[in-house]
């Protein structure tokens, strides 16, 4: 056997054994979970439904892993895309931050129904609530699962809402559900992405007209990059506090937003002279600029990640404390609180799925989308912290994951136009010159590329009065803008993850409504 052959053959052996050790480390959590939970509950008032409760426990577990495995890709993602953090230092900072999002600000209530998706009082049976719930719980999780499997970052939200969904009508007939609170989610599935991804667009081209398309991007990027920065502090200090802290401590939305001017204002009085002296040493090229947003990136990322924690672990411990409450107190209530143990479990289970398994949606989100570095990494977290302010602003429902990934196509997107733009100028450069010195063409060229941009207009009217030559004509600039367009997105990758948004909550739904009779069935006598 040739060496060729050999060494993939080994590599694929050590991913073998890779998985096999990941899926060993996941199923020891979960038996430690199983554990644990049972000589917690041994003398529980509950003692006669331990064994149902153990097992609903165990579940959670899996929904937090899947969590951690497919959302939390969503902070951390580009930063690592960028190459501010390796992959090894990502999941560090994100498990650590997950962990105390979920433990210091997850709450000690949860609602017993997601997004109030069906109503609690038309489930009279708080036997048949149980069951509901488990179902909706083992179909999300289930659903992750499959999605990370395929490398397809989802809702987490979004998954569990469609599990409440389906179960519920399983349980109580489609007069159960609210349409109404359903049409808004599936408002989100276009809003949500379109948010991130226009924001996300315009703050890249406002970096890139401001001082990247700058003669002297140095002393542009001393002005700029500055206030970029104060607005990202702005941008995670609101947002944590009306929505990382929101369970621990209510704060009005207008005082969350003069608070986080008042950080902002801070960060920008403390950064504009150390940025100052940094950018003294700097060499006038886009790589020096692009090393000035790694701090504030990795910053970034681990507040997104305990924002994350804060919120999405109720995804995983929700349906279990709601399952809690109904076996130990025999009714069904709106609200839950959460034992410690419970949200022990999610807390750990979010940090346990990432470091198992999120590399491998941190690498589709951070670098198989579309090629990132560290300025489009920072507006796309930009982007997803201001979207989600605007829209608990406006009352509108937005996805994380949507808008960060949303995000993530707005800067490849944005990438696109301004090369077939860029290409197209060239060409008019050329057409305006096709009977002169090549060696005249190409110095032409060499000064269009180091103008600003705003020289690079005066250029191309100089040249256009100059010139006997008519310019382009629309056909001829329509075949133009073909021939340069170039595919900055991986189409594959948009129409993987749309239609993994679009059926998320069909087949969640189909799943927990299918696991409900299958539960039911069995537990019935």
């Amino acid at each position: 056997m040739s060496i060729r052959t050999e060494v993939p053959q080994r590599l694929k052996s050590i991913e073998r054994i890779d998985d096999w050790g990941r899926l060993a480390a996941a199923v020891i959590f979960l038996l430690a979970v199983l554990v644990l939970t049972r000589g917690l509950l041994g003398t529980d008032a509950a003692a006669a439904n331990a064994g149902l409760l153990v097992f609903a426990a165990v579940v959670g577990a899996y929904m937090a892993m899947n969590i951690g495995a497919n959302d939390v890709a969503n902070n951390v993602g580009p930063t690592v895309g960028a190459r501010a953090l390796s992959m090894t230092g990502a999941v560090a900072i994100a498990a650590l931050f997950e962990a105390a999002g979920a433990l210091i600000a997850g709450g000690d209530v949860v609602g017993t129904v997601k997004k109030g998706i069906i109503d609690p009082a038309l489930i009279n049976d708080p036997q048949v609530f149980v069951w509901l719930m488990l179902a909706a719980l083992l179909a999300g999780a289930l659903w992750l699962n499959l999605a990370t499997a395929l490398g397809a970052p989802v809702s987490t939200t979004h998954s569990i809402v469609g599990g409440v969904l389906g179960a519920g009508i399983a349980a109580g007939g489609l007069e159960v559900a609210n349409w109404a609170t359903m049409g808004k989610i599936a408002a989100s599935w276009v809003v949500s992405p379109l948010m991130g991804g226009a924001i996300a667009a315009f703050f890249l081209y406002l970096v890139k007209r401001s001082v990247l398309f700058q003669a002297d991007m140095i002393t542009a990027g001393k002005r700029i990059v500055p206030l970029m920065i104060a607005l990202l502090a702005w941008a995670l200090t609101t947002y944590l506090l009306i929505k990382g802290v929101k369970k621990v401590i209510r704060v009005e939305f207008s005082l969350a937003v003069a608070l986080g001017l008042a950080v902002a204002a801070l960060v920008y009085l403390l950064l504009k002279p150390t940025i100052a002296r940094a950018a003294q040493h700097l060499a006038n090229e886009r790589q020096s600029i692009d090393r000035l947003f790694t701090i504030p990136l990795i910053i970034a990322a681990a507040m997104l990640s305990f924002a994350h924690g804060a919120n999405d672990v109720a995804n995983a411990v929700g349906p279990l404390a709601a399952i809690n409450d109904a076996l130990t107190t025999g009714h069904i209530a709106s609200k839950a609180a959460i034992p410690f143990w419970v949200m022990l479990i999610g807390a750990l289970g979010l940090s346990v799925g990432l470091m198992l398994y999120g590399p491998k949606l941190i690498r589709t989100v951070g670098s198989e989308i579309t090629e990132l570095d560290r300025i489009r990494a920072f507006c796309i977290a930009l982007a997803a912290a201001i979207t989600v302010i605007l829209a608990s602003h406006l009352g509108l429902p937005v996805s994380t994951t949507h808008v960060a990934v949303g995000a993530v196509f707005g800067v490849g997107f944005l990438r696109e136009y301004l090369a077939v733009n860029y290409g197209a100028m060239i060409e008019e450069i050329k057409h305006h010159h096709a009977d002169k010195d090549p060696a005249e063409v190409a110095a032409l060229l060499a000064e269009f590329e180091a103008a600003s941009l705003a020289e690079k207009g005066k250029i191309l009217k100089a040249l256009k009065k100059k010139s006997k030559r008519r310019g382009l004509k629309k056909k001829e600039r329509k075949s133009l803008r073909k021939a340069y367009k170039q595919e900055l997105v991986r189409r594959s990758m948009v129409y993987r993850i749309a239609a993994a948004w679009v059926i998320t909550v069909p087949a969640t739904g189909v799943m927990a409504a299918f696991l409900y009779y299958t539960i039911r069935g069995y537990m019935l006598p």
